[in-house]
């Protein structure tokens, strides 16, 4: 059986891609506002909390609200951040989507 706890959160940045060169989204190139949503999740091997899921979306909100929250986040893509996260909160799994629609996973 897999177990995980699951945190969710969002936050909203500014980020580019000043070396796009993909026919159509050209506009990436600029710096542009999102809201980027974040899944995390961290494998337990009980049901009794072993790690506390409240926890640790305090500790994750304050590494975002210090590191990107309302801030340019320069060149940083969703996999970027995704494992930026995952390293920093050794979880199993992290997800960055933009605005809720796009965006990138990544596991251990």
């Amino acid at each position: 059986m897999i177990r995980n706890i699951v945190i969710k959160t969002s936050f909203p940045a500014t980020h580019h891609w000043p070396d796009c060169d993909v026919p159509g989204v050209e506009y990436l190139r600029s710096p542009h506002r999102h809201l980027f949503y974040v899944t995390m999740k961290w494998s337990v091997s009980h049901g009794n909390r072993e790690i506390e899921f409240i926890d640790q979306k305090k500790k994750v909100d304050a590494f975002i609200l210090q590191q990107y929250n309302n801030q340019f986040i320069g060149t940083k893509s969703c996999e970027d951040i995704a494992l930026e996260l995952l390293q920093g909160f050794n979880a199993s799994y992290c997800s960055v989507f933009e605005d809720n629609e796009n965006g990138a996973e990544v596991y251990k």
